[in-house]
């Protein structure tokens, strides 16, 4: 049994329904137990206990965790990077009229909160000119927004589409602000991964397989409807989701990718260590031994 962690779900975790759904875990010969957690920080210590064995997370999780002594590493890569929406309430026309107010994110220190610090940066503010709350995962952040308790975030579909229907405005995706950022990955930690190598690779071949499955044309009908069963999403958005993310390769997670993010994990925790080589914090034989 692996016990499988994710922050929130999103169209991104599409394949995670899919192996369930089509049994695909099971036919790999594992069984996979999964929990939202709801909070990448929770997340992350629960995984790097014990509690979990393996987390979907950002990479810069595992970046500052492994140098802050964890025994976690990235062995593939989830998904591309997520078409993040930059939402706002009515009243901003512009990331500088953020100054002075609160931003909601997942938590302040990680993930794609970094960004939006590097973002605002590149518009003239400072780290003191905004707030930022830490609420939790997507569906946190979506409440958060609507009811007030903040003026920006970043969410994933369908909660952007969601918020606009709510009156907020939308300012522009992730992917248009930062477009070579990786995307979430699939971590784990060494010593388990050593102990039960037989589980992790299964659990590599039944996502592999789900991947696939989505790639696949003639899935379309029957993949659509796996996902407004897990998200309020309408099923023509569903369709247009399948074509725009599934079109393209299975993703990965890339040595100049890590790079990327060591830059910002440096910045934001002023590390003072040199910066080594990204393979201190990957290891993809496991994934390569699964496709062989």
């Amino acid at each position: 049994m692996i016990k499988l962690a994710l922050i929130s779900e999103g169209v991104n975790t599409w394949p995670v329904y899919v192996a369930q759904a089509l049994g695909l875990w099971q036919r790999a010969g594992v069984e996979v137990d999964l929990t939202v957690t709801g909070s990448s920080i929770q997340q992350l210590d629960a995984l790097k206990k014990g509690a979990f064995d393996i987390g979907f997370q950002q990479v810069d999780h595992i970046v500052r965790g492994v140098e802050l002594g964890a025994d976690l590493f990235i062995f593939m890569g989830q998904s591309h990077a997520p078409e993040l929406s930059l939402m706002v309430s009515p009243d901003i026309n512009g990331v500088a009229d953020l100054k002075g107010k609160t931003i909601v994110v997942d938590d302040a220190r990680t993930g794609y909160s970094l960004l939006l610090k590097k973002l605002f940066e590149q518009h003239g503010l400072r780290e003191m000119d905004t707030q930022f709350k830490n609420v939790g995962g997507s569906q946190e952040r979506f409440d958060a927004m609507k009811n007030g308790e903040g003026s920006a975030c970043f969410i994933n579909p369908p909660f952007d589409r969601n918020l606009v229907a709510a009156g907020l405005k939308n300012l522009g995706a992730s992917s248009d602000f930062f477009p070579t950022y990786p995307g979430p990955i699939a971590a784990a930690r060494r010593a388990w991964a050593r102990d039960h190598k037989a589980e992790l690779m299964a659990f590599i071949r039944g996502f592999n397989q789900a991947y696939a499955w989505l790639q696949d044309g003639t899935n379309k009908s029957a993949a659509v409807q796996l996902l407004p069963a897990r998200l309020n999403m309408a099923a023509d958005a569903a369709g247009r989701a399948l074509e725009r993310v599934f079109c393209q390769p299975r993703p990965q997670i890339t040595e100049d990718g890590v790079r990327q993010v060591m830059d910002l994990v440096w910045a934001a925790e002023k590390f003072t260590a040199a910066k080594t080589d990204p393979a201190k914090y990957m290891d993809l034989s496991y994934l390569r031994e699964a496709g062989e």
